[in-house]
Parts: C-alpha cells; structure tokens; sequence
C-alpha cells in the first residue's frame, strides 16, 4: 500500500490535490487543512498517505503532517465513520481543539463541525476518548517543515524519538539561513542536539 508520496504538486484544490511521482499523477483527498499549508503549484511536496480499498476503488487520502493522518486514521475506527467523512471531521475543526473537545467529552463542541449529529459526536468520544494522548494536540501543531526537514524527523522517529522531541531538535540544528541545507548535515546535526 501506498504510505508516503513525494513529488511535484500539479493542482490543487480545497479537497484535493494532484501529485506527480516519476510521471505518474496521483489523485488524493486532502482536508482544508492540509491544502491551506500546501506549497505553491509546481512546488515539491511530501504526503502521509493511507490508502483506502473498497471492492470498487482505491482512494487515497493525504496529510502534510503526521499527526493529523493518526488522527485520521483514529477517525476511521469508529462505527459509522468513513474516509469521507473522517475528511469533512478533520476539515471543520482544527485537529489540536478536536483532540481537546474528545478528551473532554465536549459533545456540542463537535456537533458544530458540518455532518456530525449527536450521536456521531457521542460515539467519537466514547470510542476515541481514551485512544487520544494528550501529547496529540502538540503535535497536530507541530512545525512546517520543508521536504528534507521532514525526512529527518521521519528518519529521527525511526530511531525511537518522540516527533515532538526531533522537530525540537531540528529547530536548533536548522539555525538561521539554513534553507538548502542537505539531509545529512541537517540529520547530524538534529542527532547532536538530541544526544546532548
């Protein structure tokens, strides 16, 4: 299944966006979130995927920042809750106030996102509630990081280290007029601030 795609964005949309990988242009639903934080078209871009298959399609559902993909994806486990929808959830309300609203069993709250009814909200914070750490909502707040810069925290997150932890780590290795630093020295110099 497809878990990450990297290429040229060719057209964007509030919902969707069209990505190019070695000449093949991918199709992905995107939440307003992620198309306001898109780069321009003709830009490089870097998507979490979850790749959703149906007897009839195969859909692809793409997120700039991890966070927001685990929630999605969280979203999608509770009953009466699809890939559509967990969209038009995460597109409604800002993921970090969501995480809040679940943990705090703040029903009405979530009634206010455009397609939830009540017992939607009621059956999000009953399955959800205790699935959410608290440490979710500073993540979904989490930095914007170029291309490379999230290779690094994906490559750091590997190894064992919190997000939180290696995107704090990477603003002190980013330092200032670092824009085209290369991934290697950008990767050493988060491990240093990390092991200190």
């Amino acid at each position: 299944m497809i878990a990450h795609l990297r290429g040229t964005l060719l057209a964007k949309h509030p919902n969707q966006a069209i990505v190019e990988t070695h000449g093949v242009g991918y199709d992905v639903t995107i939440s307003v979130p992620t198309f306001s934080e898109m780069p321009a078209t003709g830009s490089e871009v870097a998507l979490h995927i979850h790749t959703h298959v149906r007897e009839d399609a195969l859909s692809l559902y793409g997120f700039l920042r991890l966070a927001e993909k685990q929630l999605f994806e969280k979203l999608l486990t509770v009953s009466g809750i699809g890939p559509k929808l967990a969209i038009t959830i995460l597109s409604g309300m800002p993921a970090d106030e969501m995480v809040t609203a679940i943990r705090g069993g703040d029903v009405a709250r979530l009634t206010r996102i455009p397609g939830i009814g009540r017992k939607t909200a009621e059956r999000m914070v009953l399955e959800l509630r205790d699935k959410l750490p608290a440490a979710a909502a500073s993540e979904a707040s989490s930095v914007q990081a170029s291309p490379v810069e999230e290779d690094v925290i994906s490559a750091l997150v590997n190894l064992g280290y919190a997000r939180a932890a290696a995107e704090k780590a990477l603003l002190a290795g980013r330092g200032a007029g670092k824009d085209a630093i290369s991934f290697e020295t950008l990767f050493r110099e988060a491990l240093g601030a990390l092991s200190k």
